[in-house]
């Protein structure tokens, strides 16, 4: 079921004046929000976080599934949050058949905070080694200076 769908009871509502006979009930569904998932016709959507290091050189992720199973995600190395991946049937049922829908993982990927001197220095020595290895940035920053240069005219 899915918000909007309506059920419709035959000779189940008021009974009709003077004793006639009864009419329909109709009965309309609104379905709640889920503290996990997002739902869109029969897929369902979840976001989920992936540390910094995980996204950066791979590995896999638990994540849940509607139905209280767990599946288990492989993330790609050089994952970028946002990223989403399919899980083939893994999303809703489909009413009085046994089709289903799929769900996607989206990407969460989480700066870290609160760090130590430590992690402040590794990480400082990792972004010293890191200037070209960063795709977006550098894309980013391309397209900046090309807009710069035609605004000079």
């Amino acid at each position: 079921m899915e918000t909007g769908t309506r059920i419709r009871l035959a000779g189940e509502g008021e009974t009709g004046p003077r004793g006639g006979i009864s009419g329909d009930l109709y009965i309309f569904i609104e379905v709640s929000k889920h503290k996990i998932f997002e739902r869109d016709g029969l897929n369902l959507f979840c976001r989920v976080p992936v540390s910094m290091a995980k996204a950066s050189l791979g590995g896999e992720v638990e994540v849940p599934t509607i139905d209280g199973g767990r599946s288990r995600v492989r993330i790609p190395a050089g994952s970028q949050s946002g990223r989403q991946m399919r899980l083939k049937s893994k999303g809703m049922p489909a009413i009085k058949t046994v089709q289903k829908g799929d769900m996607f993982i989206e990407m969460a990927v989480e700066t870290p905070v609160n760090l130590t001197a430590r992690q402040k220095e590794l990480l400082q020595e990792f972004e010293e080694l890191s200037e070209d290895n960063n795709p977006e940035t550098n894309s980013f920053f391309s397209s900046v200076k090309t807009f710069w240069e035609s605004m000079k005219g």
